[in-house]
């Protein structure tokens, strides 16, 4: 299963953002059985797009709440999801 990930982050705070992804985010989505296939920023404007693929027993939503619920998740302080000011998520499929 893929999920397709859009934020629109904060003004001025991308770098912040990508930073706190690359080193807290996405290490702790891969040990809860993620794979991040990429990740992007969109030149000119404040948005960052991944695409996250779960392969596992469970389903998306218990796998996706497990890692929200978290201990390693709650500890995180401050919450990196402070730079983001709105977010989409999309289930997708590949047609490949």
């Amino acid at each position: 299963m893929l999920q397709l990930r859009d934020y629109a982050i904060k003004a001025g705070e991308m770098a912040e953002w990508v930073d706190e992804w690359r080193t807290r985010i996405a290490p702790l989505r891969r040990k809860h059985g993620f794979e991040v296939v990429g990740a992007w920023t969109v030149e000119g404007a404040d948005r960052f797009v991944w695409i996250l693929r779960y392969v596992g027993t469970k389903s998306w939503e218990q796998a996706d709440s497990e890692y929200y619920e978290s201990p390693e998740r709650k500890a995180m302080n401050p919450d990196p999801a402070r730079h983001v000011a709105s977010a989409a998520t999309t289930l997708i499929q590949s047609v490949l």
